[in-house]
């Protein structure tokens, strides 16, 4: 258990710190492609972020941190109207981590709520890790109630239903009942259980990695250095404290809360309804559908939607290609920019239902 380099009533990770050997993302992808690695067993090593791209960092938040704002006091209002003791945040991590941080300091701060923080991991086909699930339960004495599972966004939906499976299990096999629906920002599958928009709009924190998300690689679940009753693995990459971004973005968006009208506090606030939901679910499905036609991929994995989830591909995999509705959009320039360093294609295109995209490279 340990707080990054976010301050200790911020969060607590249950996460356990390890020392692995890096894998380049060409080996990386190749052993995934192949069948002979799963994604969370190997980690390449990431790379500070230059100045131009900390630039463009900084550019997303003077543009998109008032509505991210505006945005998170929503959802911070939904969890204190539906949570009725104390609150229990357990954010995914690391994309969720920010977002609970800050959900965690507006409840407190804002609506004079007593809120715990956790971010743990989940991984796709590996599920929820189920140590870090009983800590809070068993040890810290978390009632089932308390629980509000969140992350940041949703991109094809594959996280929120490897959630509702996996706690289903834990629920089965531990005779609980936590929640099993994830609380999110932009929810472009319409998979979330409460999500405030369908928009793909740039999250700033979504584009960076470890240096906004104290300091914390994604997380890792490799037999060798994760043992029965361990929690999931993670790097701490303190050599990157120089770049850190973490505690800064936390103040930059409270910030902006604080300028915001008082009035967001006590006016009617919405949130996407079942109806937006489930014509977010019919755009995805066909959305996927028709890439998987015209391009051929063997794997719906490879198929990004979204800024973030794009964001993420140029970071961590090895891209057949990038999507964008419009070149000149301020919230894709650092997809551009991605793009131009590593030399992959930038498809325009004005009928693309998100803003961006993502096709990973099949090695097949």
């Amino acid at each position: 258990m340990f707080s990054g380099s976010y301050e200790a009533d911020d969060v607590t990770f249950l996460l356990k710190v390890i020392d692995m050997p890096f894998v380049s993302i060409d080996e990386k992808e190749r052993l995934i492609q192949s069948g002979a690695r799963h994604y969370s067993e190997m980690i390449h090593r990431e790379s500070p972020p230059s100045s131009r791209y900390l630039a463009l960092f900084h550019d997303a938040c003077l543009r998109n941190n008032r509505r991210f704002a505006s945005d998170l006091i929503r959802l911070a209002r939904r969890i204190s109207d539906t949570v009725a003791g104390n609150i229990t945040i357990v954010s995914l991590a690391r994309a969720g981590t920010p977002v609970g941080v800050l959900l965690t300091r507006m409840l407190r701060e804002y609506l004079g709520r007593k809120v715990h923080h956790y971010s743990i991991s989940i991984i796709r086909d590996r599920g929820i890790d189920e140590a870090a699930l009983r800590h809070i339960l068993h040890v810290e004495r978390c009632p089932v109630e308390s629980f509000v599972f969140v992350d940041g966004w949703t991109g094809k939906g594959v996280i929120a239903a490897e959630l509702r499976d996996a706690v289903r299990r834990f629920n089965a096999s531990m005779h609980t009942d936590l929640p099993l629906s994830l609380h999110v920002v932009a929810d472009l599958s319409g998979t979330a259980g409460t999500a405030v928009t369908g928009d793909d709009y740039l999250i700033p924190s979504s584009i960076l990695n470890a240096v906004v998300s104290g300091l914390v690689s994604r997380s890792i679940l490799n037999e060798e250095y994760c043992g029965p009753g361990d929690y999931h693995g993670c790097l701490f990459y303190k050599e990157y404290a120089e770049f850190d971004m973490s505690r800064a973005f936390v103040d930059m968006v409270l910030n902006e809360v604080e300028s915001l009208p008082p009035e967001l506090w006590s006016s009617p606030y919405s949130i996407l309804s079942p109806e937006e939901q489930r014509d977010l679910r019919a755009r995805s499905q066909c959305f996927m559908d028709q890439m998987a036609s015209q391009y051929h991929t063997s794997s719906l994995h490879h198929i990004k939607p979204g800024i973030g989830e794009a964001t993420r591909v140029l970071l961590r995999r090895v891209p057949h290609s990038v999507f964008v509705r419009d070149r000149t959009d301020d919230d894709v320039a650092h997809l551009i920019h991605l793009a131009a360093e590593k030399q992959v294609p930038v498809i325009e295109d004005d009928r693309l239902p998100y803003r961006a995209a993502a096709l990973i490279r099949s090695l097949e």
